[in-house]
């Protein structure tokens, strides 16, 4: 949890998120509030949303995919109280369990009689709420001294939702009914119960007591307390947000395809307000806890999940997906795939790199086209230009690895690391078998399989010695176009004057195959 959990004396008293529901129209065995969109669980959005509030408690009621759910309560936020709801059904049965467990936390505290004050109760499928909208709702709830305090919304099409019945004259609702209960008259109002309320605590304890299952659906509405708190003079008011979105749920699929959508627009545009270059919206995905600094640009294709932190001046894309990635100011990463890694200042990932966890490449370096690093660290100014794997490796400043450079470091059995220096130069195709140590300064031979240290500043040559077979193609071959080929060489060259510069045979192995 990002949001404060020191309790906020403008704040509510508690927090009750109602997380006990089926949702079995996402058709799913992944609980409903565990789906995610923006990167946070839609629980995850709840609980955020109310922690923003400061409340002294916050408490989420589970029942179905109890476990799970409760694992997730935990793992967000500590401090939070998982409640487990009973086999009674309905939004009223669990806002009693939450307020019950407050009350017997509160009384181990020693305080009697349990918690007074501002009791928020939300919904745990509904991602685009936020801290901001509840806390209009909890400013209007203390300022007006109401016992019940809604938050509503006017839509087109009020189907399935339970309408707000208003007192002529003064506006004050007088009760919430729900669709199924309604009369035709009923159903004509357009503006709905949102399930998000701010309620005294005694009267949502008292009211509570009241409520009966005597309904349609056979359960304990929530909304049957504004009827109690009506029915003993106390008043109840409503705040209408209008932004429809904001208070939207989330009970299929579409619905979460729909809202998260949305959610990212609204990210995207938060971003380019804040001095992000965002070059095509509708190709780019940004989760909610990603940070971008200003004069970041980002290109289509662009995914940008978890914790991802991009600083100043750094270009990312096209095509490219980070999750929990660090990229420096001016860095560029393009057409690259990547998870918790870091890219510091200046360095150039891409294009069509894969960055696996564990790797950090320093200022000014280089991982270039069709490279695979993980679990290893790649010094200032190194390069990794091209067609290489390096696993589980330490790589010091300045140092070059020629294209196809293969670090393995798996031996079948266990993973080995290698320790590769400063200003080394590795010819192409080398193979580099973990574990073993490249001295600053060493070279190896292109072609090479390094199995043994290579001291500082020398050469290390791991190949046979090549041998040519003088006629082969035309003795193997006969009657190929190469065979006739070689053929036609062959007369050429028996032709041609002899030369007086002809190469010799004690070539310096390191002086071709490197690449940059």
């Amino acid at each position: 949890m990002t949001a404060s959990t020191v309790p906020n004396p403008a704040g509510p008293t508690a927090v009750v998120i109602l997380a006990a529901g089926q949702g079995t129209r996402m058709k799913s065995t992944l609980p409903k509030v565990l789906h995610a969109v923006g990167g946070r669980s839609l629980l995850g959005h709840a609980m955020v949303a109310g922690r923003e509030l400061a409340p002294a408690h916050l408490a989420v009621v589970v029942r179905h995919g109890r476990d799970q759910v409760a694992a997730e309560v935990t793992r967000l936020d500590a401090a939070a109280l998982v409640v487990d709801q009973d086999e009674v059904p309905g939004t009223g049965r669990a806002a009693q369990v939450g307020l019950e467990a407050l009350d017997a936390a509160a009384g181990q505290g020693g305080t009697a009689g349990g918690i007074s004050g501002a009791v928020v109760v939300t919904a745990s499928d509904v991602p685009l709420l936020d801290g901001a909208t509840l806390g209009q709702l909890v400013a209007a709830h203390r300022e007006d001294g109401n016992a019940v305090t809604i938050l509503t919304t006017v839509v087109a099409d009020a189907t399935g939702y339970g309408r707000i019945v208003r007192e002529d004259g003064t506006g004050d609702v007088l009760a919430i009914v729900e669709h199924k209960d309604a009369t035709d008259a009923q159903r004509e109002i357009r503006e709905i119960n949102t399930s998000i309320f701010v309620f005294d605590a005694d009267v949502l304890r008292r009211g509570l007591r009241s409520v009966t299952q005597d309904n349609a659906q056979g359960e304990m509405y929530l909304t049957d307390v504004v009827a109690f708190a009506r029915a003993e003079g106390r008043t109840v008011r409503a705040v209408i947000t209008d932004d429809p979105m904001t208070v939207e749920g989330t009970n299929d699929r579409l619905a979460l395809s729909v809202l998260g959508a949305e959610l990212n627009r609204r990210i995207l545009e938060r971003w380019m307000l804040d001095g992000v270059t965002i070059v095509d919206p509708r190709t780019t995905w940004i989760d909610v806890d990603v940070d971008l600094a200003p004069d970041v640009t980002i290109l289509p294709g662009t995914q940008l999940h978890g914790a991802t932190k991009v600083e100043a001046g750094a270009t990312i894309g096209p095509d490219t997906t980070l999750t929990d990635v660090e990229v420096g100011e001016g860095a560029t990463v393009t057409r690259t795939h990547g998870s918790l890694a870091i890219i510091e200042a200046g360095a150039t990932v891409g294009p069509f790199s894969f960055l696996r966890p564990g790797t950090v490449l320093g200022a000014k370096g280089k991982i270039g086209a069709f490279v695979e690093v993980k679990n290893s660290q790649i010094g200032a100014g190194s390069k990794v230009p091209h067609l290489s794997y390096v696993g589980d490796a330490t790589i010091g400043e300045g140092t070059n690895l020629g294209a196809a450079t293969i670090v393995a470091n798996y031996d079948g059995v266990a993973k080995h690391r290698s320790v590769i220096g400063s200003q080394v130069r590795t010819g192409s195709d080398t193979v580099l078998v973990a574990p073993v140590t490249i001295g600053d300064g060493a070279y190896t031979a292109a072609g090479s399989v390094i199995t043994q240290d290579v001291p500082a500043g020398a050469l290390g040559v791991g190949r046979a010695q090549q041998h040519n077979s003088a006629g082969w193609v035309e003795r193997k071959r006969p009657g190929t176009p190469a065979a006739q080929a070689s053929a036609a060489a062959s007369a050429g060259a028996a032709a041609a004057p002899t030369s007086q510069n002809a190469p010799t045979s004690d070539a310096d192995p390191a002086s071709e195959g490197t690449s940059h």
